[in-house]
């Protein structure tokens, strides 16, 4: 029975502990990459941190180096909760085999804080492209080899693996043209500059109605409900073919266990509070907002298959 009190009051201790660190100084949220969606989701966060801190929070674009540079500077930064970093695919799962040679471990100097939102993307073209379909692609890039080129938001990024993925299994060679964020990505895709890139939906879907892009498939392993003509590329032909992005929050890895339960606390309240479920699930966006620890597993699981992917394609950093 005293077993079963104690049990009982530490449950009960647990969230109340959460709520004990606060910030003593503005806090800052590090994005690795300039603009897109991750900008859009740290900003969201942002002012509702500020309210539930009473501290300024500032979000920081530290581009670079496939998002190693703004990643490295958190994982360099005090540990004392003042800054955090709102990460992707890249810097995290795809950069320590890409790179090799990073500055910094993923898993050892990064605490996982929470994996915020998930989704697949879509495969998207110019419209002045000719092919309307995957299978049209895949025909057109075999007859002429080298001649399209794709756009992806940064070297390391789910839009660079996505499409090297894609490339091996097609058996294609198309050129890759790496971006500094999402924007100049788009711009290009949009002018012609390059004729495909793979792009989560909050990048796109602006132009999707307008009929300045168009959307050959999903890399999920369903339909977007928002789109549910778009075939996946598993009904385009290409058997077990998924690739998900995911944007969350992570603190330098010495960051004390409280502090990181206050932020655990504040950022699922917050991404699960009605008007920001609502923009995010606008955008596409399946919404996780779980635990440190399930976030550490997924990183856990994640790096050992991007790192399959890119051993399997050849793909290199310079490219």
């Amino acid at each position: 029975m005293k077993k079963l009190f104690f049990l009982a009051l530490a449950l009960f201790a647990a969230p109340a502990m959460a709520q004990q660190w606060t910030p003593s100084k503005p806090v800052k949220i590090v994005v690795p990459i300039q603009g897109g969606t991750v900008d859009i989701l740290a900003r969201l966060v942002a002012s509702r941190l500020q309210e539930a801190f009473g501290q300024p929070v500032i979000v920081e674009n530290k581009a670079g180096a496939g998002g190693n540079l703004g990643t490295d500077q958190v994982a360099k930064a005090e540990p004392d909760g003042h800054t955090i970093l709102a990460a992707y695919t890249g810097p995290i799962t795809v950069n320590p085999t890409l790179f090799g040679n990073l500055p910094y471990d993923p898993q050892k100097d990064l605490a996982p804080i929470t994996l915020a939102v998930t989704t697949p993307q879509f495969l998207t073209v110019n419209p002045g492209a000719p092919f309307n379909s995957v299978a049209e692609l895949v025909a057109y890039a075999k007859a002429n080899p080298g001649k399209l080129s794709y756009g992806s938001v940064g070297v390391g990024s789910a839009s660079h693996l996505t499409m090297e993925m894609f490339k091996s299994a097609a058996g294609v060679n198309i050129v890759h043209i790496p971006y500094k964020g999402s924007a100049p990505n788009v711009t290009d895709l949009l002018g012609g500059q390059v004729q495909l890139s793979f792009l989560v939906p909050g990048n796109v879907l602006p132009h999707l109605g307008t009929g300045k892009l168009k959307v050959l498939a999903v890399s999920g392993r369903k339909r977007f409900v928002a789109s549910p003509n778009t075939p996946t590329m598993i009904e385009s032909g290409f058997a077990d073919f998924e690739a998900i992005a995911w944007i969350g929050f992570l603190a330098p890895g010495a960051t004390p266990r409280p502090v990181i339960e206050r932020y655990n606390h504040e950022l699922v309240r917050i991404l699960n509070s009605p008007e920001v479920r609502q923009k995010l699930l606008d955008i596409q966006f399946d919404i996780v907002a779980g635990t440190p620890e399930q976030f550490a597993e997924y990183i856990r699981w994640e790096t050992p298959r991007w790192a399959k992917v890119i051993r399997d394609t050849g793909a290199k950093a310079s490219n």
